[in-house]
């Protein structure tokens, strides 16, 4: 048929008959680029809403991550415990604060004594243990020197995975060994914290409890004057 026009005649139609598909396929193609685009600003969005709310570390990925910062942080900061001790003490609670909920301590130490306790109080405890804590854990690994750190296995991996958690650990030098756990709780933004803490067999709860209750009874249960008076 096109043999049949003159050239003139042919160009026109293959304008007419033959540019609308082409329009069409470069609309088409410009439309899946589009769609393509947004397919994968959602997928970002998606992913990282997932990382934000989804997928947090598990009570042993934090409870690693608050040791290793704390290990480092006492290896930069132990010339100072001779030198300028509030120094390295405060350094200590800094890297310690991030993994512990010393709220939640300060409810595992007062235990049945905290339905009588105040918010203010129990506040005011909060901060006094965060003092006692930093100083005891931080006065306990000044001879740290890198030695290597060694995650125990868990003693009931088959336990429901939202209930409080005790991650073992282990300090292993040439000459002995120190051992730490952590007990780790889920908060209300899904979130492990440290709530208890054993070194080297000693449980920092229940050693604080028979203090605590000691000076409950010999205060007459006033909890204003066992915080005064707590060393």
């Amino acid at each position: 048929m096109l043999n049949m026009l003159s050239a003139e005649n042919q160009q026109g139609w293959i304008s007419m008959h033959v540019k609308p598909f082409v329009i069409v396929g470069n609309m088409r193609d410009r439309l899946m680029k589009l769609l393509n685009k947004i397919l994968a600003t959602l997928c970002f969005f998606i992913t990282m809403q997932n990382m934000l709310h989804g997928q947090e570390l598990t009570a042993v990925e934090t409870a690693e991550l608050g040791v290793e910062s704390l290990l480092t942080t006492v290896l930069e900061s132990k010339d100072f415990f001779l030198t300028d001790r509030e120094r390295y003490f405060s350094a200590v609670e800094e890297a310690v604060s991030a993994t512990v909920d010393f709220n939640a301590v300060a409810e595992v130490v007062m235990s049945s004594y905290a339905d009588s306790a105040t918010a203010e109080q129990k506040q005011r405890f909060a901060d006094i243990l965060k003092t006692a804590l930093s100083r005891f854990y931080g006065a306990a690994l000044v001879s740290y020197n890198g030695q290597e750190l060694a995650f125990l296995p868990p003693t009931n991996p088959e336990a429901d995975p939202r209930a409080d958690t005790v991650v073992g650990m282990e300090l292993r030098g040439s000459d002995s060994n120190l051992m730490l756990q952590y007990q780790m709780f889920l908060n209300k933004n899904d979130e492990w914290k440290l709530k208890n803490l054993s070194l080297a067999g000693i449980n920092l709860g229940r050693q604080y409890f028979a203090q605590f209750s000691a000076l409950m009874t010999q205060h007459n249960n006033d909890i204003d004057l066992v915080l005064e008076n707590w060393k």
